[in-house]
């Protein structure tokens, strides 16, 4: 590499004879792409949410209307049909299947053009384009698919992939117990051999879904002993099968539930249903994390800054005592502080998912927790922010900001709390965790 020399006019060089240059901007296509969801948010899918009152789903009736109180605290069937009356629409339209490879009708989306797209769908606020509380959006985040399609024999591709793209069916995933909760490997479900059978027994919770799914994705030991990364199996149990039980639906913070307690005895499956081979289930597990976590990261990204915006803008119009809110600098500086989180963690969001997308899923994992549980975080914040900005409006159900925090301080405890994304990050920076192969990983088929 040859060194740049000072020219004799006193005007200092550049170090380099040629430079990389870095753009920090959204790319053109995608920012154009942005456009086309707002222009058909506006043409379709705000006619349905304004609709036959469909937006009392919504305003501050919203978790009224979602939620039937007489049958356990599952969503209306009302509710539930609109969000898939939304999805069909958009899949008609092309957007739906987005990050789903071309040869099975998406674009093939990228992680970086997902976490833009997330982030700007959330920024635009609660709606029927995109409502956090159950993964619902016109540009879908089907990881069951993309698990299917990496993981999938051919045998299961044939029977899922267009079912799974079209919303007909899905499988809900049964990884958290009641004893266990953030280390999976020392679950005590477990499943046993003989022939081509497999007998498994025990229990999950937090089984989100499971109300309306056709299987459950159950995470069981076939061998190692407790703590044991290998010797976890992934089993695509039928919703229906002998010995599996709903035991309860666990009412939450934001309702309504859609979280199931199960329990599982004596139940039979062939050796077929197993999801990336027997003793592997880790991978598959941590796969789905990866390309969740950076995806609710953005999206609580998003949300933080629709508060940040309202904010502000309230607070420019509010004028108590003769002058406007944002004259104080109580208003002014904790707003600031929130602005400035958010810029710096959407350039870490943005260089995370595209590392993620160069280098492979597993890649950056400690970039991904980092962008994970601080964008929980900051969401919450600037949703209690919101509050108290708005004041008495804004702790009611008449705006948005309540529905809000409740549904992403969720995000701090489920898919890892919190403190696991943390000790990840220092397994990492104190070389305690190989960044090259998370546990259980093969990075060969990351």
């Amino acid at each position: 590499m040859a060194h740049a020399t000072r020219p004799t006019n006193g005007v200092r060089a550049p170090l380099l004879e040629s430079r990389t240059i870095m753009n920090f901007d959204i790319p053109e296509d995608l920012q154009t792409y942005l456009g086309e969801l707002d222009a058909f948010i506006e043409s379709d899918i705000l006619p349905l949410q304004m609709k036959d009152d469909n937006n009392r789903f919504f305003d501050h009736r919203r978790e009224h209307a979602r939620t039937d109180w007489d049958n356990g605290g599952l969503p209306t069937e009302d509710w539930e049909s609109l969000l898939l009356e939304a999805k069909r629409l958009a899949d008609t339209a092309g957007h739906f299947r987005f990050a789903s490879p071309v040869k099975y009708g998406g674009r093939d989306g990228s992680n970086l053009e997902m976490a833009v797209i997330r982030e700007h769908l959330a920024t635009r606020g609660l709606g029927l384009h995109n409502d956090l509380q159950n993964e619902h959006s016109i540009v879908g985040n089907n990881i069951g698919l993309l698990l299917m399609i990496h993981y999938g024999s051919d045998k299961q591709k044939s029977e899922w992939i267009t079912d799974l793209s079209e919303s007909r069916r899905y499988f809900t995933v049964g990884i958290t117990e009641s004893a266990h909760g953030s280390d999976a490997t020392h679950m005590e479900t477990h499943a046993t051999r003989s022939g081509n059978t497999w007998t498994i027994n025990g229990e999950k919770s937090w089984n989100t879904g499971i109300h309306r799914a056709s299987h459950v994705l159950l995470i069981a030991r076939t061998g190692g002993k407790a703590g044991d990364a290998g010797g976890l199996t992934a089993f695509l149990v039928p919703r229906d099968s002998k010995g599996l039980v709903v035991e309860e639906m666990l009412w939450t913070f934001n309702m309504p539930t859609d979280h199931g307690r199960v329990s599982f005895t004596d139940v039979q499956v062939p050796h077929d249903c197993i999801l990336g081979g027997e003793g592997k289930a880790l991978q598959v597990v941590q796969h789905f994390f990866n390309e969740n976590r950076i995806r609710q990261a953005a999206s609580s990204l998003g949300a933080a800054q629709f508060c940040i915006n309202e904010s502000v803008q309230y607070a420019t119009e509010r004028a108590p005592f003769g002058k406007p809110l944002s004259t104080n600098q109580g208003i002014q500086f904790p707003l600031v502080e929130l602005q400035t989180e958010a810029e710096m963690l959407r350039a870490l969001v943005h260089k995370t998912a595209w590392q993620m997308d160069t280098y492979g899923a597993f890649s950056v994992s400690d970039k991904v927790s980092m962008c994970n549980y601080v964008a929980n975080r900051l969401c919450c914040n600037a949703a209690d922010q919101a509050m108290q900005v708005h004041g008495g409006m804004g702790y009611s159900r008449h705006t948005p900001f309540e529905h809000i925090y409740r549904h992403h301080r969720r995000y701090r405890i489920t898919e890892g709390t919190e403190e696991i994304q943390k000790r990840r990050v220092a397994g990492y920076l104190f070389g305690y965790m190989n960044k090259a192969a998370p546990k259980g990983v093969n990075t060969d088929n990351s």
